[in-house]
Parts: C-alpha cells; structure tokens; sequence
C-alpha cells in the first residue's frame, strides 16, 4: 500500500479514512526524503483513474493524469544539491513534502553484514554521540519477502543524528558519512537489505530464468520445497521435546530452541526479495548500490555459480533501474576460521573478484579486518571507508589508488615466477615482515608454501621442493595471514593464477 504523506493525514483519517479518491504517494516520497541530484526527479504515485496531478519542487510544476488502474508519475527537471524544498502534489487532495534534499542516493543491501547496526560496531557509544549530519538521510526498508513484485516499500526517512544512527546500517552510514565530509553535499542510503540470505533471492525472476546457467537456484529451491513437508514435521517433534524439556514457572527462555527449516515464504525463495525490497526501489533515480553478501552463497559448490549470479544480478539491477551502468561497489569476504564443513570461502572471494570485469564496478577487500571467531566483525568503519575510495574514483572521478593490489598475470623464472599486480599505487609493501602466505605449485597443482620477496612492482616466489612452478596463489584460506600491500595501505585481494575447473556437476 502507499502511504499518504500530508500534514492534514491524522484529521481526514480519523473522520472517514482514504477516500478512493485522495492522490496517494509510495514511502519513498515522504518527509525528510533526499532526490538524486543532476538527474530527472521522478515522482509517481496513485490516484482516481482519469485525475489530473500537479507536482511541483523548488521552481518546476509538472502535471499529468492517472491512468486507468490510478497510476501516474512526473519528471522533473535535475536540480543542484541543497535544499530543504518542499515538495507539493495536487490532485483532488493536496500533498506536501517538507524538508526534502537533494543529493546523492546510495542503496545498501546485502545480508546481515550490511545489516550490522551502528550500535553494535566498535566505538558504538562514540559514533553515536557524534553522528549529527542532518543532511545525510536515512531510509530503512521493512523485511519482506514476496512471489510478485510489490510497488511499495514500508520505511520512513530519517534525519541523520544520535537518535536514529544507532539501528542504521553501520557499513552504510560510515559509507556515507566519509563521502559526505568529503563532498558536502547531502547523501541519501536507503538500507534494504535482510541476514542470512543468498543472493539468487534478490535478483528478478526475469533475469534468472534466463540464464540457463543458473538453473541449479531453481533446483535447489525445489528441493528444499520438496523436503520441507518431512523436515517440518521433524522440527515439531524437536520443539516439542524441547519445550517438555525447558517447562520453567517464567524467567529467561531456555538457549536451544529449534528454528523452523526453510519452506514456503522464506526469505531464501529465489528473487523474494528483490520482488518485495527491490522492484519498488526502481522508479527512485540513485547515485549507485554498495552491497555485502556471499557468507550464505559459499558452501557446496555454489561458489562456483556465483560467478554467474553475482553478474546477472548486478546487470539485472542495472536494467531495473534504467539508469546505465551506475556504479556498483561490493565488499569481499572478510577473513573468517570458523567456516563449517564444504565451504568455499576462498572461491567465493574469488567469484566477487571477477565481477571486477563489470563497467563501474569496485570491491572493498576486507581479508584483514574481519574477525577470525567471529562472522560479523564490528569493525565497519573500515569497510564503508575503503567503499568510499572506490565511490571516490568510480563514481565521482577523483584520481586516487581506491584498491589494493590486484592480481594481474604470473610470468615463469626459471625455478621462480614472478607475480604481477595492478592497483599498486605507490609501491608494494609486506606488513609487519617478509611476506607471508604465498603457496606455489607445480603442473600437479599441489600447493605448497612458498618463498616471497617484492622486486619493484612484482612479488618473485619459488619453493626449493617444486622444482618447475607454473602456479601460484595468495591468502587462499578462510581466514590467511598474508601482508601485502600497496604504500596506500590497501591490502591485495586473495588470488590463485590456476584456472577454476567447475565441479563435476556444473560439466
């Protein structure tokens, strides 16, 4: 449903409700919201089929007329950043949007790393005294999964400040913030994003039924619909053993309860999400998306189709929105030991690598700042910052070193291969020592570790026990120890140079 934003809301709802007639607007068009600047303002919403609808912002009037099913939308004209304006739509009701900026729109998704609040980051209790911005502007939406595409998001925007940052997206609003003292013009984040989720849900069923390649997410899902009738009545029986167990006269439930295994209506159902949190995202012009996933995409082999996934999905956006290739930056698995069994976290990393070959793409790595016991680690101040290096290049043009060292070609030395990088800066550098965590191998690819030393702008690496190497890799672990640098202090990107062969059921 839209929600009507007028001053006059509470009185005419409390004495007849909506009339049919009153000209309705989505959340996204509401107080304190932040347009896109330099780009065509599109404002649409509901009304009686065949009503004439003025909009007007700052200096611009535009009407136009419902259509059939009460649809309508305006364009317009760009405007620069600043603001408060007011936004008003006249229909056979009358509609006013204060305190609206203009700016720049970035979406935050992902799962439930992007999730991770202010609140729970280091230096929670300071970052939160501290956050008055009130012209960076934060939308929320509301967790919702859907076998359509909805035309409507729950959520409200909110001004930047000690009482509403706390339950933000801690990677987006750090994101915005480095931009904002950077730029000084207002920044907008609508954080739509959901834990523990895989990203073949937040992609459209257009762009995924499409590719034949990825028809293993249509599968899979099957199969859990299928078992799901026997592992729902399994899960009764443990609740119910559970709860004879823990009968308590009150107090703090017992730790252990089971949780309902995944069925109809989980957020895990491929394209629910984007369908619900998405698709009513796509009229709303933005700057560009910031995402963080892959925990729950790197296990059993499904690494491997995330190379297809990751693309399709960030191209499926793209074709959304209808804005061309605006910028898509991600942030890399983090470093994390306690991966369970038949997980494939270095694949993983290397599958979101490769989305670099995407136009207006940028990765954030984050192999040393994760916590090795831990798969939310709090420091996200770090992450929306190395973000916003590449927003800074990529988006807005700045001539900077963004990204750490990427790897680029091996060349064979005799009994050593030397390794080429791109993204070195200002040179390379080992952190804390020589380096570390450089494995080699020969045709057998059984990898062995590796001596290393940089030599200008390449690293030399030879074993005394592989006597021919032709392969070599960095950091291929769950949770590595590698010190590679560049002198901007950007760590290098995880990498092996042998090609992937896909497992036995993707031939």
């Amino acid at each position: 449903m839209f929600k009507a934003q007028t001053r006059f809301a509470v009185i005419l709802l409390s004495v007849s409700g909506w009339a049919a007639a009153d000209v309705r607007l989505p959340s996204l068009i509401s107080d304190h919201m932040l347009i896109q600047r330099d780009a065509p303002a599109r404002i649409w919403g509901k009304a009686d089929p065949g009503e004439q609808v003025t909009v007007t912002l700052a200096s611009s009037t535009r009407s136009t007329t419902a259509d059939a099913l009460g649809r309508w939308e305006v364009f317009l004209p760009p405007v620069q950043a600043g603001g408060p304006f007011e936004l008003t739509v006249k229909g056979k009701n009358t509609l006013q949007v204060n305190d609206v900026l203009v700016g720049d729109v970035w979406v935050a998704s992902g799962q439930s790393n992007m999730v991770w609040q202010v609140s729970r980051s280091d230096n929670a209790q300071q970052e939160i005294a501290s956050a008055r911005f009130p012209r960076i502007r934060l939308f929320k939406a509301a967790l919702k999964a859907s076998d359509y595409p909805l035309d409507d998001v729950e959520g409200v925007w909110t001004a930047c400040n000690s009482d509403t940052v706390g339950a933000f997206s801690a990677v987006g609003y750090f994101f915005a913030r480095d931009l904002h003292k950077k730029y000084g013009v207002p920044v907008g984040v609508i954080q739509s994003a959901w834990g523990g989720t895989p990203a073949e849900s937040w992609i459209s069923p257009t762009s995924l039924a499409a590719d034949p390649a990825l028809i293993s997410v249509y599968a899979d899902w099957a199969q859990l619909i299928s078992d799901y009738p026997e592992a729902r009545a399994r899960y009764e029986i443990r609740l119910k053993e559970w709860e004879e167990k823990n009968k308590t006269p009150g107090g703090t439930p017992a730790p252990g309860r089971p949780g309902p295994p995944v069925g109809p209506g989980h957020p895990w159902e491929p394209s629910s999400l984007y369908n619900a949190m998405i698709a009513p995202l796509t009229p709303y012009a933005i700057k560009g998306a910031i995402w963080y996933q892959g925990e729950n995409n790197a296990h059993k082999s499904r690494s491997y189709v995330y190379r297809r996934l990751f693309q399709a999905m960030i191209q499926d956006w793209r074709r959304s929105w209808g804005q061309g290739n605006f910028p898509f930056l991600f942030v890399q698995l983090a470093n994390y030991a306690k991966t369970p069994a038949g997980s494939e976290w270095p694949e993983l990393r290397e599958a979101q690598t490769m989305a670099l070959g995407l136009s207006k793409t940028g990765m954030a790595v984050t192999i040393d700042i994760g916590n090795p016991n831990d798969i939310h680690p709090t420091n996200k101040q770090d992450v929306g910052h190395r973000l916003a290096l590449a927003a800074r290049h990529i988006a807005y043009g700045e001539d900077i070193v963004y990204s750490g060292p990427l790897f680029r070609e091996v060349t064979e030395e005799g009994k050593s291969l030397r390794v080429w990088f791109s993204h070195i800066g200002g040179g390379l550098t080992a952190k804390g020592g020589p380096l570390r965590a450089f494995e080699v191998a020969g045709r057998d690819k059984k990898y062995v570790p590796a001596n290393a030393a940089i030599e200008g702008k390449t690293v030399i690496v030879s074993s005394e026990s592989v006597a021919e190497p032709m392969y070599v890799r960095y950091n291929w672990a769950d949770s590595p120890d590698g010190n590679l640098y560049n002198a901007e202090g950007l760590p290098a990107s995880p990498f092996r140079s042998e090609e992937w062969t896909a497992p036995a059921v993707y031939r």
